[in-house]
């Protein structure tokens, strides 16, 4: 059986400048303000890891961010579910139909490996009612870096699925260098596409496995191939020599 864990933004979805915007009032109300945050590349990174990069970046010590980063957390997902407007969202080519597919094979477990905070990204998946395709996920609560997700998301799996899942086993869907160097890290494969903040050329430069320009008639692609060891043996190839 595989998994196969979805990042959100910029992967599954667009929500503009949106969560931005609510960053950085939920930072001016906890602690005065919110850094250089206009600047500042969201991409691929956590939710808290922004939040203590932007006060650290403006001055503030660790212990005062870490203090009141609960919240600021919480400041932030109220704005967000109060702020987040589908009609200035886009969900990025090729969903739901994939989703569809993957969910409908009984090889393929579907999951989350997010920096959002948990509740923020079912927030953003509930605005195109997409957010019970993943019954578990990793997500920003579980850690400050996106390096030590995959860990997290292979527990979760196992706890929701029953299965163990070797890294092997495992395929992340990202938008950026931070979700290939989280794959590698542990030895998932990483197949990342080009509708997010990194250009084609920079991805590429990264070596994920695979790398599209969307999640469009990606369906057959290799890394969604199925897993022989699933098919009753009478489906097997009868030669699989080269």
């Amino acid at each position: 059986m595989k998994l196969v864990l979805f990042d959100i933004d910029g992967t599954l979805l667009d929500s503009g400048k949106q969560p931005r915007r609510a960053f950085s009032e939920a930072l001016v109300e906890v602690y005065g303000e919110a850094g250089a945050i206009d600047t500042y590349s969201f991409s691929g990174r956590t939710d808290p890891r922004i939040m203590l990069d932007l006060l650290l970046g403006a001055g503030r010590s660790r212990a005062e961010v870490l203090a009141r980063l609960p919240e600021a957390r919480d400041a932030y997902l109220d704005r967000l579910d109060a702020l987040l407007e589908r009609e200035r969202m886009r969900l990025l080519p090729g969903l739901p139909a994939l989703l569809d597919a993957l969910a409908a094979r009984a090889d393929i477990a579907l999951g989350l490996l997010t920096g959002n905070f948990e509740r923020g990204a079912r927030i953003k998946l509930s605005r195109f009612g997409i957010e019970g395709y993943f019954p578990f996920g990793s997500y920003g609560d579980d850690q400050f870096d996106r390096d030590d997700l995959p860990p997290v998301a292979l527990e979760r799996a196992h706890a929701v699925t029953g299965r163990r899942f070797d890294p092997a086993d495992a395929l992340i869907v990202g938008d950026s260098l931070l979700d290939i160097s989280c794959a590698r890290a542990h030895g998932l494969k990483c197949l990342v596409v080009s509708t997010g903040w990194t250009s084609a050329e920079e991805l590429a430069a990264a070596q994920p496995d695979w790398l599209v320009d969307d999640l469009t008639r990606v369906t057959g692609h290799e890394a969604f191939a199925e897993d022989e060891r699933m098919l009753p043996p009478e489906d097997l190839p009868a030669d699989r020599s080269p």
